[in-house]
């Protein structure tokens, strides 16, 4: 019995060691006024000023395409907005409709919980090069998950770079821009929270995929230890702060 317990020991002591060496990342969301900021440019007013963060991280084995990805974040009143910019390749886009299944198209996705407690849910919005996207929340992952109705889609604004539909695949060298704004007031009606304050903390995970293109791939900003590809892992988020 004692030696159990002392191997017992041994083995928490190494899963807290392994758990330790995960990095935690942080990336601070900027505060804006300027209701002109839906731009597609990349260091357009308000966003000359706000620093990058990068997807450095991938699941599953090296990609052989490893996409060059951004992001920037910033939030007003009414809304968060989120920037992508992907220096891409074998890039295609062929769901057309919200809802489908964008993640197989050259995508990036953001994952977020209002608050720090990812028990309490999470949000998955998932959107393809050409606009289209997957927003959902869920309590347990992969179990039971809420669309986000169409009312409240049409009341997320949009821009991109390139069409709707990306069919051929793009096969040279690319670089393609994503901007959206996720109101407020929608995530309230599947999530109890407020908007955020200064210094408030969402939990949070940013990533890019392409299931389906010639060269598929799974980038992470904050990383996941998982063997497989798999992003609906909220235990692994990192932290935005507002």
């Amino acid at each position: 019995m004692k030696s159990n317990s002392i191997l017992f020991a041994i083995l928490l002591l190494s899963i807290l060691a392994c758990n330790s060496k995960i990095e935690k990342m942080v990336y601070k969301v900027t505060r804006i006024d300027t209701h002109d900021a839906l731009s597609n440019d990349w260091n357009a007013g308000p966003w000359r000023e706000i620093e990058p963060a990068e997807l450095t991280r991938y699941m599953g084995e090296r990609p052989v395409h490893f996409p060059g990805v951004q992001f920037k974040l910033a939030y007003d009143d009414e809304g968060i907005l989120v920037k992508f910019q992907v220096a891409d390749q074998y890039v295609k886009a062929i769901y057309t409709e919200h809802q489908g299944s964008v993640y197989k198209d050259s995508c990036v996705e953001f994952f977020f919980t209002p608050g720090t407690d990812v028990g309490e849910g999470y949000f998955n919005l998932e959107m393809n090069c050409g606009g289209t996207m997957l927003f959902h929340h869920q309590v347990e992952p992969r179990k039971d998950p809420v669309s986000i109705s169409r009312e409240d889609l049409e009341q997320v604004q949009i821009l991109t770079s390139l069409p709707k539909l990306v069919d051929p695949e793009i096969t040279e060298k690319t670089i393609w821009y994503v901007t959206y704004k996720i109101p407020f007031s929608i995530l309230n009606k599947y999530h109890n929270t407020d908007p955020p304050e200064s210094g408030t903390v969402w939990k949070a995970n940013f990533y890019k995929c392409g299931d389906d293109t010639s060269h598929p791939h799974w980038l992470t900003w904050s990383p996941v230890d998982r063997p497989q590809p798999d992003f609906h892992r909220p235990e692994y988020f990192g932290e935005i702060i507002f």
